[in-house]
């Protein structure tokens, strides 16, 4: 028995199928968009002071130069924590697997500096703002797998919109 023999309720039935399966569609969508490309990313807190301001703040993160090993230093990335793996961390990246980083051990005593070879298959991060980020300099180096994303576009405040590149 198909639709055509139940009628008005067999074009009922045939619409909203058609519009759940659209409705299927755009979700697996927004779905792979999400987890494999392009990502919302709400930042806040001190750590990436002057970079990133205080307040909330509104990006695009994309997943696509993680996922094949082009992140370079310089770029702000999304971390899970190695402490807490429910939050995230917004952190510049400092050094690459093999790279040698030294890096000012206590703020308050600028003069007192450590230098560490990155791990293979790790990075190095730090917040912009020594004196309120808890980062590499606290936890050591971090997996490369940790990294998330990696912010390209501002998107809020408006007075920033725009590319997020190296800043």
């Amino acid at each position: 028995m198909g639709f055509r023999n139940l009628g008005l309720l067999g074009s009922f039935a045939k619409e909203g199928l058609e519009k759940a399966f659209s409705l299927g569609k755009f979700f697996c969508f927004l779905h792979v968009t999400d987890t494999y490309l392009v990502t919302f990313v709400v930042t806040s807190g001190p750590s990436m002071l002057p970079t990133i301001d205080l307040i909330p703040t509104m990006f695009f993160g994309e997943r696509i130069s993680t996922r094949f090993g082009k992140v370079t230093c310089g770029d702000i990335v999304i971390i899970r924590s190695p402490q807490n793996p429910r939050k995230l961390l917004a952190k510049r990246l400092v050094g690459m697997e093999d790279d040698t980083v030294t890096y000012i051990s206590n703020p308050d005593e600028p003069d007192k500096q450590e230098t560490i070879v990155v791990p293979k298959g790790h990075v190095w991060i730090q917040g912009d703002n020594a004196y309120k980020s808890n980062d590499s300099r606290n936890f050591g180096a971090v997996p490369y797998g940790l990294i998330q994303h990696r912010l390209f576009w501002r998107v809020w405040p408006i007075k920033g919109f725009g590319p997020f590149w190296k800043h």
